[in-house]
């Protein structure tokens, strides 16, 4: 079984910095049944970090089974999204940006 610390370096080791160019934002991972982290890309770089970052652009609430379905793509983010498995506070159209930032 992956710890959600384990899921969000695979996460950072799909990081896509093309795509990040000129970016600065922070997404913020909140873990229903295991501990939060933050994303942060900012120009083509992309930093973890564990707990809550007070700067998040868009915060993605979830607990660890979806977020590992959706890091290995078993699980469509969209389809978690639409049967409750995933909410997303703040800047929605960031949330879409996940896919171009860490490809599967």
């Amino acid at each position: 079984m992956m710890s959600v610390a384990d899921i969000a370096q695979t996460m950072q080791s799909k990081f896509n910095a093309s795509a990040a160019a000129g970016l600065d934002l922070v997404f913020q991972f909140n873990i229903e049944d295991g501990e939060n982290y933050a994303l942060i890309v900012k120009d083509g770089t992309c930093a973890l970090e564990q707990g809550d970052n007070p700067n998040a652009n868009v915060t993605l609430i979830m607990d660890s089974e979806t977020l590992k379905g959706i890091v290995s793509g078993e699980t469509d983010g969209m389809q978690a999204f639409m049967a409750g498995k995933l909410r997303a506070e703040g800047d929605m159209m960031l949330a879409m940006k996940l896919g171009e930032l860490f490809p599967v």
